[in-house]
């Protein structure tokens, strides 16, 4: 991936971002969920920074395997300003041995259907405990500011008053429920946050992430924009399980990655800001389309099983009002179709 010319791009696009870098020059970033979707991203960014732009950021990357870790970051795997510890974060780190870190960004999570539907404890307690223990470790470091991803979901169903969620909204989810484990334990954890801001005096920001995606995703994902992905990359039909009339925001990893990190850097504490814009909006059906048409495949209809459809969320129009995020210096470069047809070229490519 890594010389991939259009993943080089995307690099180098968001690190050449207006953003206050010099917060984190000579400083150590801690960041969970490292081998995932958007933290491979970002630790490629910021290598990238040390090695043509002199930031001197040390990354620590924490994970839970080594052998995953040591393939996906073979280029730096070995260099100083990076180091890979192996941890389940549902564990207190080691704070003897664990290097303190001046920033803290929390991306750790199940974050697809099956995860959901076979995993509910794991998913909820990542989400709690996990995140408990990086604020307490946060807390210990006297970190100068933790970023929590939390997530679209939290908003729960569209009541039927309101066409984008801004970040005051709350709609309805019903808790009783195996598939609310994800979006309560997100509540929960941005709760534990402002917690932590009252009672220990830490810098927290809470970055709202829509459905992402691209070349970065695991092939593991069960997503349907991921399951989507991996047909067309594999010429074969779009299986849609539902009539797609679900209206979702969507983003492409590396504008996810600006937004998160135009959080860290420029946003205030104890606020929550919505990575998304409008271009990126769109229905199920038409999203499988995009894709169909670009791999010259066709979309059917498949009836969901047991399992899937205990994973996947009730809500049919979610979509993110991404004004507040916009005012602190976020832009979107890519809309989906080119952000859909881009992580198709790499991903064929590669």
């Amino acid at each position: 991936m890594i010389s991939n010319p259009l993943y080089l791009e995307d690099i180098e696009y968001t690190a050449t971002r207006k953003l206050n870098w010099d917060k984190l020059k000579n400083s150590t970033v801690m960041i969970s969920g490292a081998g995932g979707l958007i933290g491979s991203l970002i630790i490629d960014v910021i290598m990238y920074k040390n090695e043509n732009e002199g930031l001197n950021c040390k990354v620590i990357a924490l994970g839970r395997s080594k052998e995953r870790a040591k393939e996906k970051f073979s280029s730096y795997f070995d260099k100083s300003t990076f180091k890979f510890i192996e941890q389940d974060i549902n564990l207190p780190l080691d704070k003897e041995k664990t290097p303190r870190a001046d920033y803290v960004i929390h991306l750790a999570s199940n974050t697809h259907p099956l995860q959901y539907s076979t995993d509910p404890i794991g998913t909820i307690t990542t989400n709690i405990i996990g995140t408990t223990n990086l604020l307490e470790f946060a807390s210990y470091c006297s970190s100068k500011r933790v970023l929590f991803a939390s997530s679209n979901e939290i908003y729960g169903e569209n009541r039927g008053d309101i066409d984008l969620f801004d970040e005051s909204y709350c709609g309805y989810i019903n808790s009783n429920t195996l598939r609310a484990g994800y979006p309560e334990s997100k509540r929960c954890g941005e709760a534990m946050c402002q917690a932590y801001i009252k009672q220990k005096g830490l810098d927290v920001v809470i970055a709202r992430l829509t459905r992402s995606y691209g070349p970065t995703m695991l092939m593991s994902d069960s997503k349907a924009i991921s399951q989507f992905i991996k047909k067309g990359i594999n010429g074969e039909d779009i299986v849609l399980k539902s009539e797609g009339n679900q209206y979702y925001s969507y983003t492409y990893v590396s504008d996810a990655v600006c937004g998160l990190l135009t959080v860290l850097l420029n946003g205030e504490c104890g606020e929550a800001y919505n990575i998304a814009d409008q271009k990126s909006d769109i229905r199920l059906k038409d999203l499988a389309k995009i894709i169909s048409e670009y791999s010259g495949t066709k979309v059917v209809f498949e009836l969901p099983d047991e399992t899937e459809r205990a994973g996947y969320s009730t809500a049919t129009i979610a979509r993110l009002d991404g004004s507040k995020i916009k005012k602190i210096g976020w832009v979107a470069k890519y809309d989906i179709k080119t952000g859909l047809e881009r992580t198709l070229s790499i991903l064929k490519n590669n």
